[in-house]
């Protein structure tokens, strides 16, 4: 049998017994039907359609109002959901879902394979991420129950993009009503979703209200009978609202402050586990095509002046993790074992000097701007403003009006250095080869805004989207983390530091596989 078909039969086998397992931990914990969790979204929700809208805040309802083909455990191995098998061809040139049979949207009609070749079509013309589908060339519905998706090329990808909030199956009888479905009205009103939880009400600035789809296709699920999502911008709020047990479970907290004071509350849970697929890395970005930033040495001495225990300890109080490269460390592609520079001012001072960039009388080299992209940022870029002083650069922090402002500069290559939150979502060719692509320079905020360009790094990027086999997939992005650590067009400093607060006598399996809330919550409960 081919190597290939053995993977592809074995991880079939597999997950259909960790499904099992799944269902039996379940039962094991004696899972309670009912009831009404309260949760809270930090941003405001203006989109609950994932099939054309990313970002977490669309991502947390959108992904109970949607079901996926695949879902996937902490350990990154693919489970059946909307697919309940799967068959990757000996060539990786088509993929086949074999849909479970009595699945049904919100207002009772089937879901079929038409269902599943429309949604694909939607997200590739409207999801933002275009990379994830864009080996698709078709896809086949020879019966009700089997997609056959057709790729030009294998694209291993593929298998996370069919989970999380990143492939939600939307009805064709009311999206394919010649409407945008961009900008459909059906986005964030009377919602016919698949997933476990139908809409009851959406209000912007306010809530989210879901509740059971009794007809949903995993029998006994959900165990919630409602969902109350609740919209509250204002971190203190909220670290009120966990407190005192107006809210059970909230998502995506961020503020070192706060995480660490609700760590502190007895009845809470606070964990930093679930955002492995997230991926998200705070970054210093160089613009590799400016000025003195040109030279590896002066990129290489910027990354030794800046003290990343500094960042860690004193800006995120610890509650971040380390950063060592664009890779998430919780992703099975991570490689930790590159040059992290540690901070080492003799050396940062020696580089520079070799780069032809000696010290005047005032003791100062060249100068530099700093930008950042959101306010939990500034304190970074006022910290490499003293930092850089030390060696000789003179960096003026500039602030931008407002999100779009920053974004612009970005996009345009408008800057020195600055500060970066990026998502890798899912599998590096989603979110990470965006970043370094020689081919994506400059095409607006959060492409190659670094002017990078490395003829071996588009090498293996380019290798590692097609390749099938795990081992040498992991060796390639090894490899390519290797390069981006010597030539420095970003200092990686730390994983972002979400996590996930809840309260624990109160909220039983709360969402903390590699989506997060970006997942179905048809397993949570409450106690």
């Amino acid at each position: 049998m081919n190597k290939l078909k053995k993977l592809t039969l074995s991880l079939s086998i597999t997950a259909a017994l960790l499904s099992s397992t799944l269902s039996t931990q379940a039962v094991a914990d004696d899972p309670k039907q009912g009831g009404t969790l309260v949760a809270s979204l930090g941003t405001n929700v203006r989109n609950l359609n994932p099939a054309v809208q990313s970002g977490i805040a669309t991502g947390f309802p959108g992904s109970q109002l949607f079901a996926a083909p695949l879902r996937y455990d902490e350990n990154w191995t693919p489970q059946p959901y909307l697919a309940k098998s799967w068959d990757v061809s000996e060539d990786g040139l088509t993929v086949t879902l074999n849909l479970v049979d009595n699945a049904k949207f919100h207002d009772g009609q089937p879901i079929t394979s038409e269902d599943v070749a429309f949604s694909v079509d939607v997200i590739k013309e409207h999801h933002p991420f275009k990379s994830m589908f864009a080996p698709v060339t078709s896809v086949d519905t020879p019966d009700a129950h089997t997609a056959i998706i057709n790729l030009s090329q294998p694209h291993p990808a593929l298998m996370l993009a069919m989970s999380g909030q990143l492939m939600a199956i939307i009805p064709k009888h009311i999206y394919g009503d010649g409407e945008n479905p961009k900008t459909h009205p059906r986005n964030t009103e009377n919602v016919v979703g698949s997933g476990p939880f139908k809409l009851v009400e959406y209000k912007s600035g306010e809530h989210v209200i879901l509740e059971r789809f009794d007809d949903f296709f995993i029998e006994g699920r959900p165990y919630l009978d409602k969902m109350v999502i609740r919209i509250i911008t204002d971190p203190a709020a909220r670290t009120l609202a966990l407190e005192s047990g107006e809210v059970d479970l909230a998502s995506f907290e961020v503020a070192p402050q706060n995480i660490n004071r609700l760590k502190k509350v007895d009845t809470l849970t606070v964990t930093p586990k679930g955002y492995g697929a997230i991926g998200p890395i705070d970054w210093l970005a160089l613009n590799t095509g400016r000025g003195p930033l040109k030279e590896k040495k002066v990129r290489q001495a910027i990354a030794y002046a800046v003290d990343k225990n500094f960042i860690l300890k004193a800006i995120k109080r610890g509650t971040a993790a380390n950063a060592a490269t664009g890779i998430h460390p919780d992703s099975p592609f991570h490689h930790a074992d590159v040059e992290q520079y540690a901070l080492d001012l003799d050396k940062a001072n020696a580089l520079l000097d070799e780069a032809g960039f000696k010290k005047d009388a005032d003791g100062k080299r060249f100068g530099l701007t700093i930008d950042f992209g959101w306010a939990e940022l500034k304190p970074n870029a006022e910290y490499v403003r003293g930092a850089l002083k030390k060696v000789g650069i003179d960096v003026t922090v500039r602030a931008s009006a407002d999100f779009p402002t920053w974004a612009k500069r970005m996009g345009e290559m408008d800057f020195d250095m600055s500060w970066d939150t990026v998502f890798n979502w899912g599998d590096p060719v989603i979110g990470v080869h965006r970043t370094y692509l020689s081919s994506n320079i400059g095409k607006g905020v959060w492409s190659n805004t670094q002017g990078y360009a490395n003829a071996r790094v588009d090498e293996l990027l380019e290798m590692a989207a097609k390749e099938s086999d795990a081992d040498k997939r992991k060796a390639l992005y090894q490899e390519f983390q290797e390069i981006v650590a010597d030539e420095v067009p970003l200092y990686f400093t730390n994983t972002l530091p979400y996590h996930t607060v809840y309260n624990t006598a109160k909220v039983g399996n709360p969402p903390l596989g590699i989506w997060s809330t970006s997942s179905p919550m048809d397993m949570t409960y409450l106690k």
